[in-house]
């Protein structure tokens, strides 16, 4: 033991002494690079973010005088294990990022390895070009891992593999040759053409013909017919032969116009007899995948199965046209085609997020990766995957098969138990027998993602001993002390071994929230997060909120894949070994903003908000908080305090002084840059009291109470009054919440943590609303997150109370009060552009299809955006979470904010995102309550 803590003292000091990017030795850094998006887990001893192609040869040199393997790595979203290792991991995606140069006359561009895919997509885009391949995580992965595992995507029927796109590799050996991979033998290592030109009638035999053949080391390309193409043959090799520092990478024309033709069918059998079928027809893409990886099917064509038919053309009218053709040529149930480009993406969406919820069955059971991404030739599609079925079914497995039915390439994900003995045992032998069967059809086990550990086990099954053998002695001509990636491609490590499950509890872990959707079980919640990464995209997308705190930092850290890796190490505690006390987990979750985001945009529904609030009550249980948490988190408490006693005149005294607001700041924990909100003068309930009902038309369509909640109540009174007034004269009947003990949904006490406070307010607010909940009301929430929590965190932390159930039904929002208890009612037209972001809760929660159609009617036009407005409750005002508050506001809420008509109506339904517009925008946002209400006056006068 002490000589291998000397050795790693050795190889990290060396490190830190030539290599000018980070070296990070430390338990976060290593517990974020376990895993990939795949069954494995491995502990590396270190990470080096690399500055250029100098850095890398520095950390080679290092490792290989030490013995430690190197693992390259970019976006982790690997779904076989080869970017997991035990020696130092390179990560490209913090510095060697860039695209060096693009050339449209050429069609060419020089990239780094760790440019995300997107980012040369949209610089290739005002060029009429684009890459070829686009795996669904294009918006994550990077160059660098496309090239090491030869990535494909859904346009491969047109544009191929990114063996296909690439023209010359910059590449520096395990032993620190620069080498420049291209034809005719360019850049080969010595003894590589002998080794060649001694099998070439093996190499002419060996492989089978397909499209997806993604599996072993494609030798084939080095042959005189093939240009003995180095670069080419290097792509897929996982990072076992040598280490990409830049690439030349080919570009494509982009159609002008592009038709998307969604085709239905029976069952996805049809599907698959009918893809080879359409190839004649030249389209772009040819994807299958079949209802169970639905949400829902309301925008898709009757059916059980379909296939994603993209076709392009220089106008919107001749890609249709192509479109209609297919549809014609198919037999098909019913049929859609869409040329609107929002709808094509929509529709999109759907399939691309199938990685992520084909990780969860129909009754919510887990599935798992390790056979995704088996090719076949695409006319035997159909009768292997009715083989695959029966195989499924001979080993009592599920799975939900979907993909490139145009190429024959299939992802599924499969119910393995991968948590017992019996359960492993049943993946190795369905692994063994799928491998013949893939065989048996003429495919390859690998037809995108490549083989890592899942698979290269198996390759002598698919290509004999011999052949084996031969990739072995390639590999030795390239890496002779087998220090790059080793246990991949050849001499792997077993399928079964290695598993990132098995070094979780076996037994429950004693928790406070009730993890309804994962059996109670926290393991199990923390296990939902398998890699896809999505939280990772740079930028936000359309109205998607994950993960604003990635975005804001570009840190794995602060994203929801490097949180849930934490807490997973957490679980494991043999890296992470201080449990609930982990200091690293504390540092990750500090800057989440509990948006909640995930719980939705996430494709498995990762609910950090939740795991967050989970860890903070053990972290702190019995130990003193941060002033922030009984500031903040106690906020109902003290504004309840200042109501009672009518101080709030005097605490906005105090306030505007600002060495006493300094003060106050610094003991409360609260960021020096903010300003401490006013507290109301009359509470919204004093004043709807005191006559704020006057004028209300009578009511006749139904009664609601309304929800006193904090903000509310005591800092923003009048979003109350206008929505009484709305509502009312809506027809609706609007009364309080019975007086007695104060209710609260106990919002800030979970955000910050304190789990028991929040159970005992929650119940405190069921006792005092008893009565009221046996009569099954409608109770209306206007501040967003307040109707999160009664929607989600109510029944989740209070699971065998049944109260909590119905009051988390009985919740309405402004909007969906008015859409269904007064569905009849014309609201005021107020015809104005509006502008503003979308709450975070309400995208994540509660729905906000009720507020656009409300919106609609009123005349309000324009799309609200996405994204978080950063200050997402307590999180923005807490002492040194003030510069990524302000940038998660930078990022769509101010510009689209500055960028608004000057008429234009700017709304903000929280009282977050109102604060946060006035302290950073001097500008006021109103909630749609106050819109619509003030419309009334001016109708009235």
């Amino acid at each position: 033991m002490a000589d291998l803590q000397a050795e790693l003292a050795g190889v990290r000091a060396e490190l830190r002494g030539t290599v000018r990017g980070e070296v990070g030795f430390d338990v976060t850094s290593r517990a974020l690079t376990t895993m990939d998006a795949s069954n494995y887990r491995r502990v590396p001893l270190g990470v080096v973010a690399p500055r250029d192609a100098d850095d890398v040869a520095a950390t080679l040199a290092a490792c290989r005088a030490h013995g430690v393997p190197v693992v390259a790595r970019g976006g982790g979203t690997s779904i076989a294990g080869q970017a997991t290792g035990t020696g130092v991991v390179l990560d490209f995606t913090r510095h060697m990022d860039g695209l060096v140069s693009l050339d449209p006359g050429s069609r060419t561009a020089v990239v780094q390895p760790g440019l995300i895919l997107d980012r040369l997509q949209q610089a290739a885009a005002p060029h009429g070009l684009r890459f070829g391949p686009d795996p669904s995580t294009h918006s994550r992965c990077t160059l660098g891992g496309m090239i090491g595992n030869n990535s494909c995507g859904s346009h491969s029927v047109a544009w191929g593999t990114t063996a296909d796109s690439v023209s010359a590799l910059s590449v520096t050996t395990a032993r620190g040759d620069s080498l420049r991979l291209g034809r005719d033998w360019a850049g080969a290592p010595e003894g590589l053409r002998p080794l060649v030109d001694g099998e070439s009638a093996r190499l002419r035999t060996g492989f089978p013909d397909l499209p997806r053949r993604i599996s072993g080391y494609a030798l084939d390309a080095l042959l005189p017919e093939n240009g003995a193409d180095v670069a080419r043959s290097f792509c897929g090799s996982e990072g076992t032969l040598g280490i990409v520092t830049e690439a030349v990478v080919r570009l494509v024309e982009a159609p002008r116009a592009r038709a998307l033709a969604v085709l239905g069918y029976a069952d996805e059998s049809a599907a698959a007899e009918a893809a080879a079928g359409l190839l004649a027809h030249g389209p772009l893409t040819v994807e299958g995948m079949a209802a169970d990886l639905v949400r829902s099917t309301a925008d898709l064509p009757r059916g059980a199965a379909w296939l994603f038919v993209e076709t392009g053309g220089d106008t919107a009218a001749e890609a249709r046209t192509r479109a209609e053709t297919i549809v014609r040529a198919a037999d098909v149930l019913d049929s859609l085609v869409v040329t609107d480009p929002s709808g094509q993406r929509a529709l999109w969406r759907i399939r691309e997020d199938a990685s992520g919820t084909a990780t969860r069955m129909p009754d919510g059971s887990e599935a798992w990766p390790g056979w995704e991404d088996c090719a076949v030739p695409p006319a035997q599609l159909g009768a292997y995957l009715r083989d695959f079925r029966g195989l499924l079914g001979a080993h009592g497995l599920r799975g939900t098969p979907y993909g490139h039915f145009g190429d024959g390439c299939i992802h599924v994900r499969i119910d393995f138990d991968l948590l017992t003995e019996a359960g492993i045992a049943r993946f190795r032998g369905f692994s063994e027998e799928l491998a013949e069967l893939v065989t048996a059809h003429g495919g390859s086990l690998s037809g995108e993602h490549g083989d890592g550990q899942a698979r290269a086990e198996l390759l002598p099954r698919m290509y004999g001993a011999e052949m084996v053998t031969l990739f072995e002695r390639a590999k030795g001509v390239w890496d002779p002390d087998d220090l790059l990636n080793p246990g991949m491609l050849v001499r792997p490590a077993p399928l079964d071994t290695n598993l990132r499950f098995s070094v979780l509890p076996r037994e429950p872990v004693d928790v406070v929230f009730g993890y309804p959707a994962d059996g109670g079980d926290f393991s199990a919640a923390v296990r939902r997060c398998v890699g896809v990464a999505k939280c990772r995209t740079p930028e936000a997308a359309g109205a998607s909120v994950m993960c604003p705190s990635f975005r804001a930092t570009g840190e794995e850290e602060h994203s929801t894949r490097g949180r849930a890796r934490l807490l997973h190490e957490m679980l494991a505690g043999e890296l992470v070994t201080d449990g609930w006390r982990s200091t690293e987990v504390r540092d990750a979750l500090d800057l989440c903003l509990s948006c909640k985001g995930c719980r939705t945009d996430c494709p498995v529904g990762v609910d950090m908000a939740t795991y967050k609030a989970e860890f903070l009550h053990h972290h702190y249980e019995g130990r003193r908080r941060p002033a922030a948490h009984y500031a903040m988190g106690w906020l109902p408490r003290w504004l309840r305090l200042v109501a009672r006693t009518r101080a709030a005149w005097l605490v906005n005294s105090l306030a505007s002084v600002r060495p006493l607001a300094a003060v106050a700041k610094r003991l409360g924990g609260i960021a020096a840059e903010r300003e401490i909100p006013r507290v109301a003068g009359t509470t919204f309930t004093r004043a709807w009291q005191r006559g704020a009902r006057e004028g209300a038309t009578t009511p006749g369509r139904g009664r609601v109470f309304l929800w006193p909640d904090t903000f509310t109540e005591h800092l923003s009174p009048s979003v109350g009054l206008a929505a009484v007034r709305v509502l009312e004269a809506a027809g609706l009947d609007v009364l309080p919440i019975p007086p007695g003990k104060p209710v609260c949904c106990g919002l800030t006490y979970v955000s910050t943590g304190q789990l028991d406070r929040a159970r005992a307010v929650m119940r405190g607010t069921l006792d005092a609303m008893s009565a009221l909940l046996e009569g099954a009301p409608q109770v209306v929430v206007l501040e967003p997150s307040c109707a999160a929590a009664l929607r989600t965190d109510l029944p989740e932390l209070l699971p065998d109370d049944p109260r909590a159930a119905r009051l988390s039904a009985a919740v309405l929002t402004f909007a969906e009060a008015l859409e269904r208890l007064a569905a009849d009612w014309t609201p005021p037209r107020i015809d104005r552009p509006a502008v503003g972001q979308t709450h975070c809760h309400q995208h994540a929660i509660l729905g906000d299809t009720p507020d656009r159609r409300l919106r609609e009617a009123a005349g309000l036009t324009g799309e609200l955006a996405g994204g978080c407005c950063g200050l997402a409750g307590n999180f923005g005002f807490e002492k040194g979470h003030y510069e990524v508050s302000a940038t998660c506001a930078e990022e769509q809420l101010l510009p689209s904010v500055r960028q608004a008509p000057e008429d234009a109506v700017i709304l903000a339904d929280g009282f977050s995102c109102r604060t946060q517009l006035e302290q950073l925008a001097g500008v006021r946002g109103r909630h749609l309550a106050e819109v619509l209400a003030e419309a009334l006056e001016g109708e009235d006068k």
